[in-house]
């Protein structure tokens, strides 16, 4: 009866041995390199549908510094349990404004080449018609690319770098649309 005991006890061990290794990898994965988030809401179409499933790059913003165009990741400043998922418009340091329908930086329009060139960029409480915002150091202007239908920095203000999980990095879900998640830059 030992004898068929303990090869059962040394496969059940490994199996045990195995889930705990896998688990733990997992954490550290979650935690540390890559997180799944899903896309919720129209705030990014057309290059974001609702239900769509993307994966975070959580390490590259530890080695450098967001770029303008990217897309991001964030805790959601009007409801911190929640995660948005927006594109860097404004920089540190910059100066933004909203007018006639288009956005400004420092002075010049930006050119919008990841959006239709019908859209129209309303103002909103924090970026005014027609009024220069500065941005301070460390603050960060986060956009929908769906400019009427988006809850984003025009409203609500900037956000920091501290705020950002991660960079938006590959949409794995529906399959017809798995792609890496390029930078647009200017």
């Amino acid at each position: 009866m030992r004898n068929i005991l303990k090869p059962l006890f040394v496969f059940l061990a490994d199996i045990v041995e195995t889930i705990i290794i896998s688990v733990a990898i997992f954490f550290i994965v979650y935690i540390f390199l890559i997180q799944p988030h899903r896309v919720q809401g129209d705030s990014m179409l057309p290059n974001f549908i609702n239900g769509e499933l993307i994966l975070t790059d959580k390490i590259s913003y530890r080695f450098k510094e967001p770029k303008r165009a990217e897309v991001i990741v964030f805790r959601a400043p009007t409801d911190p349990n929640r995660d948005f998922i927006k594109r860097i418009i404004g920089l540190p340091g910059e100066t933004l404004m909203v007018e006639k329908g288009k956005v400004y930086i420092n002075g010049e329009e930006l050119k919008q080449s990841f959006l239709p060139n019908e859209v129209y960029t309303n103002p909103g409480r924090f970026l005014p018609e027609g009024k220069e915002v500065k941005l301070d150091a460390g603050q960060y202007v986060a956009m929908g690319d769906n400019r009427n239908h988006s809850s984003d920095s025009r409203e609500w203000g900037t956000i920091t770098k501290s705020d950002i999980i991660g960079r938006a990095w590959l949409i794995y879900w529906p399959l017809e649309r798995f792609s890496l998640i390029g930078s647009i830059h200017f």
